[in-house]
């Protein structure tokens, strides 16, 4: 992806969240030289990767496939290993209309999925078998607000606004918007965006960046290069 048009997601990510109320933490604002400046003031945030997300799963085709994230808070690791401490994560993401996110399943984390305000959020669903392996016989059984939802495999969840699912480990889901943008929350545990996720097709889960204009903000994806 071109920084210039990572630079323009950023740019049009924020007033999408601000248009629904939903304030980001100071150190969304921080430039890039603000961040090597305070970077050891600011060692959780790198060592957390929170921060702002882009990616076109390596496609080239971000209005196709992709998605924007800004992980707000995330725990330990080391913590969910040992079944106390700080255990969850959360995000916010923006899913534009018929932008598909992969499918993919995760290892360890669970997350509920939430619509946030926009359109309406369209989940594909499949159960894994014994495997871990997309189940294409089981019928899919998702808790959402509470309320268990069946679906034959492959079945289609729509969450309208306000509305939520809880994928446990192993679920498989793509999701894409339907009638306009979506602002997805995310409250999970632990989140591990390098090694927690498995995708049916293979993808990029961060993307190469290519430098035709300086960064605006950092994406986690660069705080090795950049911050160390």
């Amino acid at each position: 992806m071109k920084r210039s048009d990572i630079n323009c997601i950023l740019d049009r990510a924020e007033r999408f969240i601000a248009s629904f109320g939903y304030v980001l933490p100071p150190f969304a604002a921080m430039s890039p030289d603000d961040m090597k400046t305070r970077r050891e003031e600011i060692a959780g945030i790198v060592e957390a990767r929170l921060g702002w997300d882009v990616t076109d799963y390596g496609k080239g085709d971000f209005d196709r496939t992709g998605l924007f994230l800004f992980t707000v808070r995330n725990g330990r690791a080391a913590d969910l290993a040992q079944g106390s401490g700080m255990l969850y994560a959360e995000k916010i993401m923006i899913s534009r209309k018929d932008q598909v996110a992969p499918m993919h399943r995760h290892w360890v984390k669970a997350e509920d999925i939430v619509n946030r305000g926009g359109g309406t959020l369209a989940l594909k669903l499949y159960m894994p078998d014994a495997q871990g392996a997309i189940d294409h016989a089981a019928p899919v059984e998702v808790p959402c607000d509470g309320i268990v939802r069946r679906l034959e495999p492959g079945g289609i969840l729509r969450l309208a606004p306000g509305e939520s699912v809880t994928l446990l480990p192993g679920v498989w889901h793509a999701f894409w918007a339907e009638q306009g943008d979506v602002l997805i929350g995310e409250v999970s545990t632990v989140n591990d965006d390098s090694t927690d996720n498995w995708f049916a097709e293979p993808v990029a889960r961060f993307s190469t960046v290519e430098e035709d204009e300086a960064p605006r903000r950092l994406l986690v994806s660069d705080y090795p290069a950049w911050l160390g």
